[in-house]
């Protein structure tokens, strides 16, 4: 029974953990695109396309944190 709260304890951890900072992560790309949208308008094709992208990448980490949660649950 130990084992199975300590699995829990991990998964809980890992996931949390591993979403915090690409949402933190997000909301300042997000306030740092509408910035730069602000004081450059005709840009604004350019900044999204960047923006999109790297909220991609921070969100491919959240994505990594759900796998490795979903191993511990269900493989570990």
């Amino acid at each position: 029974m130990e084992l199975e709260a300590a699995k829990m304890l991990a998964a809980g951890l890992c996931m949390g953990l591993g979403a915090i900072g690409p949402g933190i992560g997000i909301g300042i790309l997000g306030s740092g695109a509408v910035q730069a949208v602000a004081r450059n308008p005709e840009a604004r094709g350019q900044i999204f396309t960047n923006m999109l992208f790297a909220i991609a990448l921070a969100e491919a980490v959240a994505i990594y944190a759900l796998v490795i949660s979903i191993i511990l649950l269900f493989v570990v």
